[in-house]
């Protein structure tokens, strides 16, 4: 696992497939989605090299419910006790009560998706002990007030979390990089493509000036033009 400065305040934890984001509020953290199965210990390694204990880290933000972005949140909330968060809707997968549905394929997403699958660790997630549902419109406790929208599409109930007084938008797989150029692209292998399409609409209304991605590099800087690009809105 790679940990890469954006802000004073935010680092990237990037695994082999997927990456997780940490935001410091003084000595209070918070994880936004958890990496793959097995990747709680890297996690709480990266807080205790970053000067911090795996206590500090108070809540876990899952943005959906797929194994790259959940994977290690049942073991990290149970080293260091955060509470997890997640939509309704996607709550039951998190929690291991339901087998979430697949992605619906566009044909060209089918190789790029086994390539992502053979990195995957292979196992089932510990799932939380504990899931706090959170919906859209709800204001959770850091980085001065973080937003919290609905936005259906990659999963029913994926999520988006924005820090208006930081200009930093979390889109979880609603939007990706391109891992070839940068460019800030719908995200893939989605449940309902259309309707992620309008959520990313959504996302592109923010005045969002870091957004970080579930896949691809973040922006960091002016990022609603690339938001607004992306959902065609220039």
């Amino acid at each position: 696992m790679d940990v890469i400065a954006l802000l004073p305040r935010l680092h990237l934890l990037r695994f082999p497939v997927g990456q997780a984001y940490l935001w410091r509020d003084g000595g209070e953290l918070t994880l936004i989605d958890a990496g793959p199965i097995g990747a709680g210990r890297a996690i709480a390694d990266a807080v205790t090299a970053l000067g911090h204990a795996p206590g500090d880290v108070r809540r876990i933000v899952l943005t959906h419910f797929h194994e790259d972005h959940v994977g290690g949140a049942g073991e990290l909330a149970g080293m260091c006790g955060a509470e997890v968060l997640a939509h309704p809707l996607d709550a039951p997968f998190v929690r291991g009560q339901l087998p979430g549905p697949p992605p619906k394929f566009e044909d060209w997403e089918l190789p790029l998706h086994a390539a992502a699958a053979e990195q995957l660790p292979e196992g089932t997630p510990v799932p939380p002990a504990a899931v706090t549902e959170v919906a859209d419109g709800a204001v959770l406790d850091f980085g001065g007030g973080a937003r919290v929208l609905h936005v259906p599409g990659h999963t029913d109930g994926s999520i988006a979390v924005f820090l208006p007084e930081h200009g930093v938008l979390f889109a979880g797989d609603t939007v990706a990089a391109s891992p070839v150029d940068g460019t800030v692209v719908p995200g893939v292998f989605n449940l309902d493509r259309p309707r992620l399409l309008v959520s990313l609409g959504r996302l592109a209304e923010l005045a969002a000036d870091v957004a970080c991605f579930g896949h691809g590099d973040p922006v960091v800087g002016n990022a609603a033009p690339a938001l607004r690009a992306a959902a065609g809105a220039d």
